[in-house]
């Protein structure tokens, strides 16, 4: 099962980009970020008509995540638990039936939180507070799931292109890598790494100051992965060249294969 997450910066942006990709990659899940429409808008007519199921869970403007599916997706969840009064559209949770086993999905798009320190940083590590204690409901099941999406969390410094300009960004503080690191110290594997070692493997490239002509590129876009989900992998890839197509997203998107 290939499963995908892709940060698409605008549905409306990238109403051509997106189907052409999901044409040559075929992804079986694509786990979508930063949709910036609310459900009745999303086009799901566009992708229903090439096999995917849709689930959304949208916002105006601003955030939103979706799930596409080709196959049945159930048992879904919107928001992420333990706020009752965040109204922003950052998590959706569904399960995907595979060949052999069902696989929980959590497309996430975390809080960016600059300027840090302030009000939107402590959002950032607050939310990543009841990511952790979803991790924990979810591992106690003992069952594949896969944690997915736009983290905005430089995880260490072979990420980043050039570290030191992001030292004090809210994507590379010491308590944003500490938090990120504590979900991967509950037993989360995280896909790339756990395939490819090394610098110079990049997810985002600004659209200013040419970023991308420049490979001045970060790594925040991950998939983290339970026990049960680790033991499947057999592949995980980024698709950078994606980043130098017609009207791109600043994000590309990054895959795992399960034998599931």
């Amino acid at each position: 099962m290939k499963i995908a997450t892709f940060n698409i910066n605008g549905i409306k942006a990238r109403i051509n980009a997106l189907p052409d990709w999901l044409d040559d990659a075929q992804p079986d899940v694509a786990l979508l970020q930063e949709i910036k429409s609310v459900d009745e808008s999303f086009p799901r007519a566009l992708f229903e008509d090439r096999g995917y199921n849709v689930e959304t869970h949208g916002q105006k403007s601003f955030n939103g995540v979706a799930i596409l599916s080709k196959r049945p997706l159930e048992d879904v969840m919107r928001g992420l638990p333990g706020d009752d009064s965040d109204d922003q559209a950052r998590y959706i949770e569904a399960t995907v039936m595979g060949e052999t086993q069902a696989v929980r999905l959590c497309g996430l798009y975390l809080p960016n939180g600059n300027p840090a320190p302030g009000p939107k940083y402590d959002y950032k590590l607050g939310w990543m507070a009841r990511l952790h204690q979803r991790a924990k409901e979810l591992l106690a099941q003992e069952a594949p799931f896969v944690m997915a999406g736009d983290y905005n969390i430089i995880p260490q410094a072979e990420d980043a292109a050039k570290p030191d300009s992001w030292r004090e960004d809210a994507l590379f503080r010491l308590e944003s890598r500490t938090a990120f690191r504590k979900l991967l110290n509950l037993g989360l594997t995280e896909a790339f790494r756990a395939r490819t070692p090394g610098p110079g493997h990049y997810s985002f490239w600004d659209y200013q100051a040419g970023a991308w002509n420049r490979n001045n590129g970060i790594r925040i876009d991950h998939l983290l992965l339970s026990p049960q989900a680790a033991d499947l992998l057999t592949d995980c890839q980024i698709d950078k060249d994606v980043r130098g197509r017609d009207k791109p997203s600043d994000h590309v998107p990054v895959w795992i294969d399960l034998a599931a």
